[in-house]
């Protein structure tokens, strides 16, 4: 019995803290993330919408332009380009 309870005190924080690092390696570099890590990166994803089961809209800035994409499983597309705009 001694046993047992040894190895709960030493496993459960192990594990619990095995979790924690699981979610936080997750949030920090899951890909699509808004805002996840772009600090000062020269491209920045600015928003994404979903469409649908396997599709999205997003919109990235990159020097200065504001680029529109269409992004499915199978390819990334461009279809809008503009230039960005200061908000007040």
């Amino acid at each position: 019995m001694f046993w047992y309870f040894l190895k709960l005190i030493i496993l459960l924080p192990m594990i619990g803290g095995m979790a924690f690092a699981a979610l936080w390696l997750w949030r920090k570099y899951q890909p699509g993330m808004i805002g996840a890590g772009q600090g000062d990166r020269i491209l920045k994803i600015v928003e994404a919408l979903p469409m649908g089961t396997s599709g999205k809209l997003a919109v990235v800035d990159f020097e200065g332009k504001k680029i529109l994409l269409s992004i499915t499983r199978g390819k990334i597309e461009k279809i809008a380009e503009g230039e960005h705009r200061a908000r007040f």
